[in-house]
């Protein structure tokens, strides 16, 4: 099961990855990142919901969830939508490598929320593995020297929008793993995605975005990122949490900026130096250290 676990996480993260290229397309069709953010998950719940709702045994599963299970589900969708309102907001003012190197760093907040309110402190491999990642991500960062084809490149407000979305993400990862082995993963994704959705829809109606009027090549994009990203790599992240430590599943996450950053090369045209290579295998090395971690189990 271990192994098992490991290969749909890192299928998982490889299909998160996609999700940056996927918003930038989107953005440069004019669609706003609060919109971007409601549509991933409005689409992804709409038809979590559908199934769900035609499947007797998770009828009869959401009849036996608890009022405090519910309530944690609801507050666990509000991190998972302030997280994508954050971050998709830091890909229209910073690049890919950055925006995605900065969101990822949510291990050093999940080791250290561990280690003082829950006095879970993580072994030494673990914070070996952590502070290798964290160091490549660092180098990323610094390293980030392309030039952003973007209009309105601000990097200081993108890259804290990029780290607010990695401590708010750090909230959704927490109450999965506790409610792991009490809420059926279906049913967890449907209601999280939901609770999402219905925040980032009251979000855009406050803020006067557009839901609607989008080109074909966005509403393109905006499902690609719902059955993609959202579906098939939340979800895989989602049922990962039942099986690995959370600092474990967060680590192994870390792998999304090094693949992100050579899709945007390779899609974008966002150049990266040999700062930014050391960055990536820092990443790759911690990912290994941390799974070694008999704290992972």
């Amino acid at each position: 099961m271990r192994l098992l676990s490991f290969v749909v996480l890192g299928v998982a993260v490889l299909v998160v990855s996609t999700a940056a290229l996927l918003v930038r397309v989107a953005q440069a069709e004019q669609v706003s990142s609060i919109s971007i953010a409601f549509w991933r998950l409005a689409i992804a719940s709409f038809t979590l919901v559908i199934y769900v709702a035609c499947k007797p045994i998770h009828r009869a599963e959401l009849a036996k969830v608890g009022h405090g299970q519910l309530g944690l589900m609801v507050m666990s969708g509000l991190f998972l939508a302030t997280h994508f309102a954050t971050w998709i907001g830091s890909l229209a003012f910073t690049s890919v490598a950055s925006s995605t190197a900065l969101v990822s760093t949510n291990p050093v907040w999940l080791a250290l929320f561990s280690w003082l309110v829950l006095k879970h402190r993580p072994d030494r491999w673990i914070w070996v593995g952590v502070a290798a990642s964290l160091l490549g991500s660092a180098l990323i960062f610094l390293a980030d020297s392309s030039v952003l084809l973007l209009p309105s490149a601000n990097t200081t407000l993108g890259n804290g929008l990029a780290l607010a979305g990695s401590v708010t993400v750090c909230g959704y990862l927490l109450i999965g793993r506790s409610l792991a082995h009490t809420v059926p993963i279906t049913l967890y994704v449907t209601i999280v995605f939901s609770s999402a959705a219905v925040a980032l829809f009251m979000i855009a109606l406050s803020s006067g975005a557009p839901l609607l009027g989008f080109s074909a090549t966005a509403w393109l994009c905006l499902l690609a990122l719902a059955f993609g990203p959202q579906l098939i790599g939340h979800s895989g992240i989602s049922w990962s949490l039942r099986h690995l430590a959370p600092t474990m599943v967060a680590v192994v996450i870390l792998g999304e900026p090094v693949c992100s950053a050579l899709l945007a090369w390779w899609w974008l045209g966002e150049q990266f130096g040999w700062l930014q290579v050391a960055g990536f295998l820092l990443i790759l090395t911690g990912i290994f250290v941390a799974a070694k971690s008999r704290t992972t189990n």
